[in-house]
This record gives C-alpha cells, structure tokens and sequence, in this order.
C-alpha cells in the first residue's frame, strides 16, 4: 500500500525540482568583485619561476632598507642566537662526556672557510634562508678525515637544470629517484667573485648525504626555497617612497620662514635690501619690537606641521611589514613609546612561540641533526670515541638559545612556584635557560669544592625581601 505524503511535504519536494537551490564558496565564485585577481599554480612551479628576482630583491631590501635589517636581525637572532647546543641522550655518562668534549673541540674549527665556529655558521645558514629563503651547507673533509662546513650560495644549486634521468628526475638543481627521495644536489664550482662566471665549469652532482638543504616550506612537494621576505618587498618599497616624500616635505616647509604676499597689488615701499637677495630688511629686532610692513603687504609666517594623515599611513604600512616578517613592531622599528609590560609580554610569547616552531621543525632536523650525526660517525670511524654502533650516539637534545624576558624576577618567581608544584622539572627550568643540566651541576659542584678550598662563602638567600607595601 502505497503511503501518501502530506502535502506540505509534497511542496517542498515540488519546490526542489522546480529551483534547485544554489550553494558554492564565495571564495570560488566570479563577477565583477573577483575581477583581476591573481590566482597560483602548483607552489613548486612558482617558487622556480620567482626565486630568483625575489632573492635579488630580498638582498637589495636587506642591505639597504633599515627597518628590513632590523627584521631580519631580529629573526637570526630570535632563532639561533649563540647557538643551539647539542647535548648527547647516550645512557653512558662518560660516553656523553666524551661525545661533548670531542664536539666543542670539532665546533671551533668547523667553518671550512675560517672565519668563525660551528655556531656562527648556525647564524650564517639561518640569515640566508631568511633572506634568499634558502640555504645550502656542504659537508665535507679534509686529508685527515676532519669534519668541516661550508655554507655555499643558493644560486650555486643550479637552477636551471629540470631534466629526466634514468632513474627519476631532477628539479631545480635537485635530483630524486623514481620514489620522489632527495639523492643528490648539483652544485656549481663556488667562486668569491662573479669575475669567474664566465669559465666556470659545469655543475658537479653531489650525493645528498654530503648537502645539508635548509628551508621552510610554504607547501608540499616544494623543491626550493622562497625569501622570507617576500610578502613585504613590495610594501618595504612603498614604504622607502612615502618616507622619502614625508622628509623632503618637511625640509621644504622648514626652508620657508615666511610668505610675503602683496594683499591687493598695489604695495608701495621694499621690503627688501638693495641686492634683491630676498632678506627681509633688519633694523635691529630687540624683544617686544614692533615691525612696520609697507602699506599693501602681509606676512604668513611659515609653521611646518607634520602631515598627521601620512605619519598613520607610514605607522600601518611599518606595523605591515612587521605583522609580514613575523616579528614584533617594537622590534622592527624599536618604538617603545606606546609599550608597555603587558602588551610586550603578550608579543614576546607570540612572537617565541613563532621561534620555536621554526627552530623544532625546521632548523634542528635539517641543519642541527645531520650535522651531529655526521660528527659522531666521524669520531667512532676515527677510533676517538668506542662505539658499538655509531647510531648509538645519534640521540641528542637540543637547547635553543634562552629567550630573556621583560622581567627576569618576575620569571624566576614563577619558575621556582612551578617547580615547588611539581609543574616543572629543574631539567626543564636549565634547558629553558639555554644550558645542559649535566655541565650546570658539575660546574656548581666544582665553584662548591673550590669555595671550600679557599674558605670561601657565598650566602644565596632563601627567599628574595620584598619591600612593604605602602600606606
């Protein structure tokens, strides 16, 4: 028996065949409003069409736009500091001793070309993927087997060379094997000047287990890098222009003392000396003088006043450029007037937070970990270290360089409550101090042993005196 619907139901159903109902992403629609939009292919295809005006551009910005500078400054040294250190996770303590013994003495001498340490080149790799939005290191060693780095150019990875190969496929300079893995590099013959460009040889494949490629991704599947800096360069560049206008406006309103106007065309009398030079004639002005004018002239004085309008602009457009870097206002412009303890916290978090991510995802598993592995496969082949299996010292903490805060009493109260609750371990409290728990305790123990040696005595309060509060 067949159940009849009632006939609001029957309506509806009729309504529905009759005016199908529309729905769609605005995001996706057309018209008038969407007219002109740009829109972007495969992140890959248009990182390899960009890269390379983009990175000129981000180095021109870089050496010469102050506030750029300033950014990216801020970045290297939010995200490397002094360093991020390495502290071996081996269950064996003196093997860890060893392995940290070995490394610093390895860290001074890292730099293949000289000119710093381990650490320093930690800077140098991070500023170019800051500014070229990547960065390649060579591993490489010399007769005696030593470890050193050298960070190379990006544009020496060729990236004019996509072909097929044999076995897979090379993009940008770099090639994969038919899976998509990453298995060798083809790197131009560095050079310290472009005057050999013109006999350089080809470029040399280069195993992928010998180049360290560091750079933050936008997408999957992305070859190569893209500059930081790209969301700002065109605003820094506007920015460069209002800048220019608002001083040039002020040094042309500040060369004016004042307008002479002839009121109705028909001033008598000279206003000026007998050369015409345009000085207003003295006779002497003395405090409380009153100055006669020739009957038919008037005087405006000239009162340069800021273009408050353009002065906003400028502050948004430099609020802009920072919220695109990442970074703090304050930091980039060093502004601190409208600052204060709580709104510079609330940033700083943020803005540590951004740090972090970078230095956890990015910096320490393309830069800091193959770098330790390598190392500590070197010192075991070398029989400076006894390992059974190198990759038994592969486990490793990093510690990131400390973040210093706006108030470092305030923190340290609230560290120790954390650690009296139990929501925080000492180990915790040293790494985010930068340190490694294991060579604080030995250096305290041995500041301890020579105090006792030399009769000496550092009383440390148990509790910090707070002052009354007031009446």
């Amino acid at each position: 028996m067949a159940v009849r619907l009632p006939s609001f139901f029957g309506f509806l159903n009729r309504a529905d065949r009759r005016a199908p109902a529309v729905r769609h992403f605005e995001a996706a629609g057309g018209g008038r409003r969407w007219g002109g939009t740009p829109h972007f292919g495969r992140t890959s295809t248009e990182v390899a069409a960009a890269t390379a005006t983009v990175r000129s551009r981000a180095r021109h910005a870089h050496a010469n736009h102050p506030y750029i500078a300033n950014g990216v400054a801020a970045l290297v040294t939010g995200l490397v500091g002094a360093g991020i250190t390495p502290t071996s996770q081996h269950a064996d303590a003196d093997k860890r001793a060893r392995l940290a013994t070995l490394f610093d003495a390895l860290n001074v001498d890292l730099d293949h070309d000289g000119r710093t340490d381990g650490y320093g080149l930690q800077a140098a790799a991070v500023q170019a993927m800051v500014v070229d939005g990547e960065s390649f290191v060579l591993m490489r060693h010399d007769a005696d087997d030593r470890l050193t780095l050298q960070v190379l150019p990006a544009e020496l990875c060729d990236e004019s060379l996509t072909r097929t190969t044999a076995g897979g496929y090379i993009v940008n300079g770099v090639e994969f094997d038919a899976d998509g893995r990453r298995i060798a590099y083809w790197l131009l013959p560095h050079r310290p000047t472009d005057a050999f460009a013109g006999n350089a040889a080809p470029a040399l494949r280069v195993d992928a287990a010998d180049v360290i490629h560091l750079f933050r991704p936008l997408a999957a599947g992305q070859v190569r890098g893209l500059s930081w800096l790209a969301p700002v360069l065109l605003t820094a560049t506007e920015f460069d222009k209002l800048s220019d206008a608002l001083v040039m406006n002020a040094q042309v309103q500040a060369m004016f003392v004042g307008l002479v106007t002839d009121v109705n065309g028909t001033a008598g009398g000279n206003l000026f000396d007998g050369d015409q030079t345009g000085n207003i004639l003295e006779t002497g002005l003395q405090p409380g003088t009153l100055q006669f004018l020739p009957s038919g002239y008037d005087v405006r004085w000239s009162t340069p006043q800021a273009a408050n309008q353009a002065v906003e602009t400028a502050r948004l457009t430099l609020e802009a450029i920072a919220a695109g870097l990442g970074v703090p206002a304050h930091l980039l412009s060093g502004d601190l007037r409208q600052a204060n303890y709580s709104s510079l916290r609330a940033a700083l978090v943020s803005f540590r937070q951004r740090l972090e991510a970078v230095q956890f995802h990015t910096i320490i598993p393309q830069l800091c970990r193959p770098v330790w592995e390598r190392f500590v496969s070197t010192v075991v082949l070398l029989g400076d270290l006894e390992l059974d299996d190198p990759r038994d010292g592969f486990p490793c903490e990093w510690l990131p360089p400390a973040q210093p805060w706006v108030d470092p009493l305030k923190d340290a109260e609230a560290t120790r409550e954390m650690m009296a609750a139990g929501l925080m371990s000492r180990r915790q409290a040293v790494a985010a101090l930068g340190y490694s728990i294991e060579r604080l305790d030995v250096e305290i123990a041995a500041d301890r042993a020579r105090e006792a040696r030399l009769g000496l005595s550092f009383a440390t309060p148990a509790k910090l005196d707070k002052p009354e509060p007031a009446e």
